[in-house]
């Protein structure tokens, strides 16, 4: 039907408000947008006034006054009251609702009857005589047959008939038992074919009030969701060859879309087929934050509305309106980690996204500890969002390579492996669902130097010297295949002293662990090799290798392979010649000599050498000699000056260690070690005598002037300048009446009794100040340790040298009678002349008497300690 004339429809809402424990009130000003669209009345609520309240709404009828909209309402008037996508409440009645007052000018002219119709309505005749009088009615034609009704029954089966004047008004819920679905060019449409009746004495008023709506036609991408609609449906088109489209309208909400393309929607139709496209996330629409089986997904809605006007030669003009709200399904959509670090800055920054903005972060989790956003900015995390073009945003996280939590791993050579373990808790959606996720963060960085090492030497020592950054944490030193800590440096004879920086390893010359690559009669080179290897894997970074040669004039070497070198210095009074020295064997002659020295080189099998074992150790014996010679005569015996003189020669082996019986290897990882030797005279008894016969004394150094606490044997004692070394030297096994004297106290660079330049710190017992050392004797009181003070000196040694050094204190001692000390003298504690000190037999009284070694003490500058 055409309608020719103007329309003003009206319809009165009423829309109370109730707060939580107060009455009704009316609605605030700017709480209801309203709009006519396509014959649809449009009202859509504020959400935003509607927290902490409901509300209700109320219609206004003429006639009864305001009527409570309920469901049965809502189904009888064609009115409808649902959320946009937005949650904002919205209400949408026809301009034909109940309650819709019409002003109208209308001129309508009644089509004719079709003749492809005839039939249908010819068959319906008989119907019709049972219509009752002056009463509409309702006949359904579906696959199950006919079915007449009265409007009474048909409201109580959910449908709605009204007429006026000029319109009858059916309306039908879908998927009734009176409807029917079918396919209309490939889209499912659910069509009720129905013809309301009236009768009015001669007059039998038959209308269509067939409609089909369609029921599917949505389709989804990736990326985009379609809306598909036949062009033409045959049960509202009589006659399809008079069908003329005169306009296709789409709409998003209440709103008219007439430039699609703009919105990047596309509006397409053909022959048969309008069919609208959307992209998913396109304005309009809305999309929204879900959590489905644990998993992170959105999903898009969007309230379309599609209008078409066509005509044909039977109805005219038919603007036929569908309205359609859509979903998309679940679309998983899993955060992505991106790693933004900048290794030179040493801070992580990692982006966590994209989410959209109804997504919050609530908690992380770094390194197994929870923190709440708060505790996490307190602690030093930085956290923050940063939003996209795209509407969508990420939460960034920056931490320290330094924080506690961060997990920091050596690898490769020289660098580190940071890893940063997080997990995010986010709050998703309307619902503010929890979901967890986690991620591992690495980083490597060059940011560790490999240690290298400086080796010296002097006249009796290999040093070895490197950082000790890293040392035990990142790597360890071995020796061969043995970690060098500090009970193997002790079994060895190394002596080790570090301070904040360095470690300084100081090997003397026979050693073990050394290697000997040059052994003769002039000099002896040897050789330290010691390797850097990482702590987690044992891979050999760096091998460090000390090499110096040495003049030595006694020594003995036992070499893995079981070859024994050894230089004797023979002094005896009258001298010998060397070159008739012999071994065991008198075949066994040096291999080289001169006026005091004689050497030899044998095997353990070779040259009359025994063997025994004691405990877990191989001794190999041989003895170097030489014999007097003797003039020749008869029956008289013969008289000579030379001397008898015979040299213990001994090489001690592991028992578990296998000797390699030929030229040993060079490479210290592999090659068994070298055996410890020793040599003695066997005739010189005055001299073994006085070894037994002198004092029994101690020294110690003692770590402040309380003499309370002492360093170790393995400690290093590490001094700077004028920072006196406090050392103190006990008589031990004397009567309490005797009294230690120092008697001449003096500094080196070496171990060795005879070493120069020496610096004398006391002489005769009494202080003396040089430019180097000065000294002062300190005071020694009876405690629980000390039972007999004159069993005690102490002194107090400063030095006022500036370069970095290793320093010894050597001191002589007596012990003195105080009893027979001359009146006025130093002692108590000081003897007055040699006459008095305490004397032995065979033992001259000029002679020590004893003799003690303290040190090292390393002498380092206040930076390097």
């Amino acid at each position: 039907m055409e309608a020719v004339g103007h329309l003003l429809h009206r319809i009165w809402l009423f829309f109370l408000l109730f707060w939580l424990g107060q009455g009704r009130q009316m609605a605030p000003p700017g709480f209801v947008e309203s709009s006519c669209r396509s014959r649809i009345f449009w009202m859509k609520l504020n959400k935003l006034l509607l927290q902490g309240k409901f509300f209700q709404l109320e219609i206004y009828d003429p006639y009864s006054g305001p009527v409570l909209l309920d469901e049965k309402l809502a189904s009888r008037c064609g009115y409808v009251l649902t959320e946009d996508v937005w949650g904002n409440p919205v209400f949408r009645a026809s301009v034909l609702g109940c309650h819709v007052a019409n002003e109208v000018s209308v001129k309508t002219d009644v089509p004719a009857v079709s003749n492809d119709y005839t039939v249908a309505w010819m068959s319906a005749l008989p119907e019709t005589q049972n219509v009752a009088y002056q009463q509409w009615q309702l006949m359904f034609v579906s696959p199950s047959g006919r079915k007449r009704i009265t409007v009474s029954d048909a409201v109580k089966l959910g449908y709605s008939f009204n007429n006026s004047l000029s319109r009858v008004y059916l309306r039908a819920p879908y998927h009734s038992n009176e409807s029917d679905v079918s396919v209309v060019s490939g889209v499912n449409m659910n069509m009720i074919t129905s013809t309301s009746m009236y009768r009015q004495r001669w007059l039998l008023l038959l209308i269509d009030t067939t409609v089909s709506c369609p029921v599917d036609g949505i389709s989804f991408t990736n990326t985009t969701l379609t809306w598909t609609v036949p062009r033409v449906i045959p049960t509202l088109v009589v006659q399809e060859s008079t069908f003329l489209s005169k306009s296709i309208v789409m709409g998003v909400d209440d709103q008219v879309i007439v430039n699609p393309e703009e919105m990047n929607y596309l509006l397409e139709y053909n022959e048969t087929h309008i069919r609208i496209t959307i992209p998913i996330g396109a304005g309009g629409g809305k999309l929204e934050s879900s959590i489905t089986g644990g998993v992170y997904g959105v999903i898009y809605c969007i309230d379309l509305f599609l209008e078409h006007t066509w005509t044909d030669a039977d109805w005219q003009t038919t603007k036929y309106t569908v309205i359609k709200s859509i979903t998309t399904p679940f679309m998983p959509q899993i955060p992505t980690v991106i790693n933004n670090t900048v290794p030179e800055e040493r801070l992580f920054n990692v982006a966590f996204g994209h989410f959209l903005p109804d997504v919050s972060l609530v908690a992380i989790t770094v390194g197994n500890v929870p923190f709440s956003l708060r505790e996490a900015q307190h602690h030093g995390f930085k956290i923050y969002e940063t939003p996209f073009s795209n509407g969508t945003k990420a939460f960034i996280l920056e931490v320290s390579f330094d924080d506690p939590y961060v997990l920091k791993e050596y690898v490769n050579r020289n660098e580190t492996k940071y890893t940063l373990l997080v997990n995010y808790t986010l709050s998703v959606g309307p619902e503010m669902t929890l979901y967890y996720h986690s991620a591992e963060v690495e980083c490597m960085i060059a940011d560790i130097e490999v240690p290298e090492a400086v080796g010296s030497c002097d006249e009796e020592n290999l040093y070895l010297t490197l950082p000790t950054f890293g040392l035990h944490q990142y790597w360890d030193l071995y020796l061969g295949n043995k970690l060098l800590n500090r009970h193997l440096a002790h079994t060895n004879g190394y002596l080790a002293a570090t301070n904040s920086t360095h470690l300084i390893l100081q090997i003397p010359l026979f050693a073990g662990g050394l290697i000997y690559e040059e052994v003769s009669f002039q000099k002896i080179k040897a050789r330290f090799d010691v390797a850097l290897r990482k702590v987690r894997t044992m891979e050999t970074l760096q091998m460090f290798s000390i090499s110096c040669s040495f003049n030595s004039s006694a020594f003995i070497i036992c070499h893995p392979d079981g070859t024994i070198m050894v230089s004797a210095q023979m002094k005896t009074v009258p001298a010998i010649d060397m070159s008739k020295t012999k071994l065991r064997d008198s075949s066994c002659k040096p291999r080289e000599y001169n006026e005091a020295h004689a050497f030899f080189k044998f095997h353990v099998t070779t040259c009359g050498t025994s063997v025994r074992f004691e405990g877990d150790h191989i001794i190999y014996e041989n003895e170097i000699s030489y014999e007097k010679e003797t003039l020749p005569g008869q029956s008289i015996p013969t008289i000579t000056r030379d001397p008898d003189y015979r040299l213990t020669v001994l090489c001690y082996y592991q028992a578990k260690e296998t000797l390699v019986l030929g030229a040993f290897s060079r490479d210290l990882a592999t090659s068994p070690p070298f055996g410890s030797g020793t040599m003695f005279p066997r005739s010189n008894t005055a001299a073994y005598r006085r070894v037994r016969q002198a004092l029994n004394v101690v020294s110690r150094v003692s770590k402040d002037e309380s003499f309370m606490e002492f360093y170790g044997p393995s400690m290093a004692i590490l001094k700077q300048p004028m920072e006196p070394v406090f050392l103190e030297v006990e008589l031990k096994d004397e009567s309490p009446s005797v009294e230690l004297y120092l008697e001449n106290c003096w500094v080196t660079t070496s171990p060795d009794f005879n070493n120069t330049p020496r610096w004398n710190i006391t002489v005769d017992g009494q202080v003396i100040d040089g430019s180097e050392f000065a000294a002062e004797f300190c005071p020694v009181h009876v405690s629980p340790r000390v039972r007999h003070p004159s069993h005690f000196k102490r002194l107090a040694v400063r030095t006022l040298a500036q370069q970095l050094e290793q320093v010894y204190v050597h001191c002589s001692v007596a012990a003195c009678s105080p009893t027979n000390t001359q009146p006025g003298s130093t002692c108590r504690g000081q003897c007055s002349s040699s006459r008095e000190k305490k004397g032995f037999p065979g033992h001259p009284s000029h002679s020590l008497q004893g003799y003690v070694l303290a040190g090292p003490v390393w002498i380092v500058a206040p930076d390097r300690r």
